[in-house]
């Protein structure tokens, strides 16, 4: 999966998917899930929420990139295709020696 690009963190997160997937078949049985990033010179972050299937064409184009065509070929029309959600809950990271979290209201630890 990828986040798209859309990397403006307000806590949420889009992904688009195929419907027919176990990951799809996860959220619904349970929709708590855990995102897990690696970024540059040793930055790791997870956040952890609620995630949500979307199905809407509407809220597809406002957050599709040209890119994604390479895997939707037929872009928001594509069949099968959906977008998951996830509402970000608690977020931690580490970044060498340093570590921390930040929950849903905004307080650092």
């Amino acid at each position: 999966m990828s986040n798209n690009r859309d990397v403006k963190y307000n806590s949420d997160v889009y992904f688009f998917t195929y419907e027919k997937t176990q990951k799809v078949r996860d959220i619904e049985a349970n929709p708590q899930v855990c995102l897990n990033f690696e970024g540059s010179k040793d930055l790791y972050i997870s956040i952890t929420g609620k995630a949500n299937l979307i199905r809407s064409k509407t809220t597809f184009a406002q957050h599709w990139n040209e890119s994604l065509s390479q895997w939707f070929k037929k872009g928001i029309d594509t069949p099968g295709m959906l977008l998951i959600h996830v509402k970000g809950g608690r977020i931690n990271y580490w970044q060498r020696e340093k570590q921390g979290e930040i929950n849903l209201s905004g307080r650092k630890k």
